[in-house]
């Protein structure tokens, strides 16, 4: 068995995870199916998992900049 380090803190936020994940990877042209998706190259992988970074690091200064600055 797969020892899986990537574990959901927030049990509720699985499904909102999950969407986000589908549409970082529709927003990088690479398909993803409901499940298992070994079949994905490390460099798709990678662009998923890249451009939620760089969607979250997005959120993250636009609510930063909403409060008037970092703290």
């Amino acid at each position: 068995m797969a020892n899986n380090s990537n574990r959901i803190l927030v049990p509720q936020a699985r499904a909102a995870m999950d969407q986000f994940k589908f549409e970082s990877a529709q927003e990088v042209g690479v398909t993803l199916k409901q499940g298992y998706n070994g079949d994905l190259t490390s460099r798709q992988a990678g662009s998923i998992g890249g451009q939620m970074v760089k969607k979250m690091i997005q959120a993250y200064e636009q609510n930063q900049a909403g409060k008037g600055g970092l703290s």
